[in-house]
Order: C-alpha cells, then structure tokens, then sequence
C-alpha cells in the first residue's frame, strides 16, 4: 500500500462536502427551470463532471435546449418528469421519482413537470466540468410519440 500523506494534502484536497442549502445558482440557465450547482471545477475543483440541482415550478416547461459534448443523468426526487427531444421535440417519455433519465450529447431536448400541483425536483450530473448549456429556438410539433423504454429487460407493453 503506498502512503498518500507525504505526496498529497489530503485534509484539503480530499472529499468535499456541499450542504444543500450552499448551492451556486450563478450557472447556465434554461427558461422554465432553475439550476444550481454543487460540484464543478469552480467549487470543488472537478474536471470531469458537473452535479447540481434542477426544479420545474408546477404545470412549467423549460425551453428547447441540448448541452453540446456532455451527457447528462437526471434523477428525479418528487414529482413528475414529462421529457420531450428530437428535432422538433416529436419524442415524449416520463419518468417519477426514483427513475433516471439519460440525455446523450447534443440531443434537443425540453423539460416538463407534468404536475399542476408539485414542484419537479432532481438531481442532475453532466460529464463535464462545466454548464454547458444551448438554448434552441425550436417550434415544437403538436402531438409527439411517446416512446417506452424497451431493452433487453424491459420488454414491450
């Protein structure tokens, strides 16, 4: 085993802890949401991720938008998530607490709490150290399809 004490300052450069109610809401926002972060390279020193927190207010819906390079995961808390993607955000699937969403690089994609009583809340981590974020200005079309999760274990409804 080698000794890490010597080489490192472990004291300060070692695990962080981010009290929720310390969050940074100085970063990249989209219409209809509000993100604030926990870990990024400015906070924390993180190069490789982003993590933070997302809320939809009842009945809102963010504005079109992709995140160019990074992946992202949305893991939702409470409430109920309706997601939208595609060129003319013509793909609908939704997802409630405890389920993870995954959005790949630049896919248009759009937000919505499918709730008009509860706030929509989630985790979010990108893969990068910063928010990127691109607003689109997309007209959505009118009925979109909604698409189930169908793999290998989740089998067709």
């Amino acid at each position: 085993m080698t000794e890490h004490t010597h080489e490192h300052d472990w004291r300060t450069n070692g695990v962080r802890v981010i009290p929720g109610d310390q969050l940074d809401v100085n970063t990249a926002q989209t219409p209809g949401m509000n993100r604030a972060a926990a870990i990024n390279f400015a906070r924390v020193g993180a190069e490789k991720l982003w993590a933070g927190t997302v809320h939809i207010h009842a009945g809102a819906k963010t504005g079109a938008h992709h995140h160019g390079p990074l992946e992202s995961v949305i893991y939702v808390v409470a409430g109920k998530a309706r997601m939208r993607w595609g060129e003319t955000l013509e793909y609908t699937a939704e997802a409630g607490p405890g389920d993870f969403i995954y959005v790949p690089p630049y896919v248009p994609h759009q937000e919505i709490n499918a709730s008009d009583d509860e706030t929509l809340q989630c985790v979010l981590v990108r893969s990068g150290g910063d928010a990127v974020v691109v607003n689109l200005d997309i007209e959505p079309i009118e009925k979109p399809t909604s698409v189930a999760w169908v793999d290998s274990i989740h089998k067709a409804p």
